[in-house]
């Protein structure tokens, strides 16, 4: 598959280390912050995978609300706040950003889905003028569907190419049919001119092609092939032999 050429929307992400006081404190001591110096992205897909609490939704969350995303997602004009967690690191950020600017973006995040449904439902509960807000969520309301469907129904409905879109870890709801037939979409929206930025565990979603994959190790933020990957390597020899690896685990 060829490689789409076009200009990326951010070029990379600078961490402004000479405003660090201190390498210990957090969000800096995570691996992926501690060694951070200076993040190229794709112009495409870029993916960000580690383990759990190495700092991958962290950086993803300051990207974000460095670009003006409200840190529990959804569009630059969602306000709402539940509970104020976001980490300071935002503002020892910048985006180095190119000569287009979208006309779309998103920041979808697994944990929060919920709440930017929420707010969707209040938002088009006020007296407007305009079309509900649901409407281009697909007409349906996102707390009416399953975790997944709401997941999907945003990917289809919602984001319309031309876009900026980060996401954190949105295979958590999905099958692996369903995670197939998200690269389905996320195709489309490439080639509808959209980037991405992505922190995902899914080595489904990690195959989509030319996509640079960044692995977080004990040296932060190291790019690598996919099979490269821990996750391709634990489930090939998972699936290679799932009985074998199960006796060796539960031994």
């Amino acid at each position: 598959m060829s490689e789409l050429n076009q200009e990326p929307y951010v070029q990379k992400v600078k961490l402004r280390r000479e405003r660090v006081t201190s390498s210990e404190e957090y969000p800096f001591s995570l691996p992926t912050v501690r060694h951070l110096h200076t993040l190229a992205l794709h112009p495409s897909v870029t993916f960000l995978v580690g383990e759990n609490s190495s700092g991958k939704s962290t950086l993803l969350e300051a990207i974000a609300v460095a670009w003006g995303f409200n840190p529990e997602g959804g569009t630059k004009n969602f306000r709402f706040q539940t509970r104020e967690s976001h980490s300071v690191l935002h503002k020892y950020i910048t985006l180095v950003k190119g000569i287009t600017r979208p006309k779309d973006g998103f920041f979808l995040r697994a944990e929060s889905l919920f709440n930017v449904a929420t707010e969707i439902e209040r938002l088009d509960s006020e007296p407007a003028s305009a079309p509900p807000i649901i409407d281009s969520y697909g007409g349906r309301s996102l707390h009416e569907q399953s975790h997944g469907e709401s997941f999907f129904s945003l990917m289809v409905n919602r984001f319309s190419g031309n876009g900026f879109y980060i996401l954190d870890e949105p295979e958590a709801a999905l099958s692996p049919s369903r995670q197939l037939a998200l690269i389905v979409r996320l195709h489309d929206l490439v080639q509808a001119h959209s980037q991405f930025i992505i922190a995902t565990h899914s080595p489904i979603l990690m195959t989509y092609p030319n996509a640079w994959i960044y692995q977080i190790g004990t040296q932060g933020l190291e790019r690598v092939e996919y099979q490269q990957t821990e996750h391709f390597t634990v489930a090939k020899r998972f699936l290679s032999d799932p009985q074998r690896q199960i006796d060796l685990l539960l031994r």
